[in-house]
């Protein structure tokens, strides 16, 4: 069965922190990075955010998420160092148009917070199964039915994904061409897209009717099939992370 989700296996100290701790951690890089508003924080948490991805042994997946963001950074840097408000000092000219000093300054500090926000979500992503995350929510209170649709959201579009690519399997079988130049891949897109939505709207069905058979809706007392332990560490992580929020507090207010 193909992975529905973009979690990596491991058993990493990072796979091993509750997933509460790493929405805290992205809470933690996030803030750090706007209360000290310069290019070394966010670089600073950018760079703990590489160890901790390094430990967890899934760079590689992380890579491809930075690179589909280039556009957006490559346009970011463009129309600040062309437009920021604040530009007055020429850093180089490009044929006839000049780029300013301040607009790429700002530039920069942008492109960090987004690589540092990436890579923050990143180890999330990567390392906690969406049925721990749901779970844990659950456990700390979400209503369920909004755990479940977190849940469902997660998995919609590896789902959908595993699903065109088994449609499109069975579309090849029985000799529709798929491959080629762009007519032959519009002329089968529709085909394909039929058979993937009823599929969705079915298995939606299907997955309402056995959770109503499992009693979903009852309003008695919750149980959990698989309750995880997690190293004591998970308790010092979450000092650590309080800590480096009050740190960069203490550091705005005295400056």
């Amino acid at each position: 069965m193909k992975n529905l989700s973009l979690y990596t296996e491991g058993n990493s100290f990072v796979h091993n922190i509750d997933p509460i701790n790493k929405i805290l951690y992205i809470i933690t890089v996030i803030a750090v990075a706007v209360i000290i508003p310069n290019k070394m924080s966010a670089l600073a948490c950018i760079v703990v955010s590489f160890i901790l991805i390094a430990f967890a042994k899934v760079f590689k997946k992380v890579i491809p998420l930075i690179n589909f963001s280039l556009l957006i950074l490559i346009s970011i840097v463009i129309i600040q160092g062309l437009f920021f408000q604040e530009n007055k000092n020429v850093a180089f000219t490009l044929g006839k148009v000049n780029f300013y000093k301040e607009g790429l300054s700002h530039a920069i500090l942008i492109c960090f917070r987004v690589i540092n926000i990436l890579c923050a979500f990143a180890i999330l992503i990567l390392t906690t199964k969406p049925s721990d995350l749901i779970e844990e929510l659950v456990k700390k209170g979400l209503s369920p039915k909004i755990g479940y649709v977190l849940s469902s959201v997660l998995q919609i579009i590896p789902q959908m994904t595993s699903t065109m690519g088994t449609i499109m399997d069975a579309q090849k079988s029985r000799g529709m061409e798929t491959e080629g130049k762009l007519i032959v891949r519009l002329k089968a897109f529709f085909p394909l897209i039929g058979p993937v939505v009823m599929n969705s709207l079915i298995a939606t069905r299907e997955r309402a009717m056995a959770l109503e058979v499992r009693g979903f809706s009852s309003n008695g007392k919750k149980s959990f099939l698989n309750e995880r332990i997690y190293p004591k560490f998970n308790g010092l992580f979450r000092i650590c992370m309080i800590l480096m929020i009050a740190a960069a507090v203490v550091w705005r207010v005295a400056l």
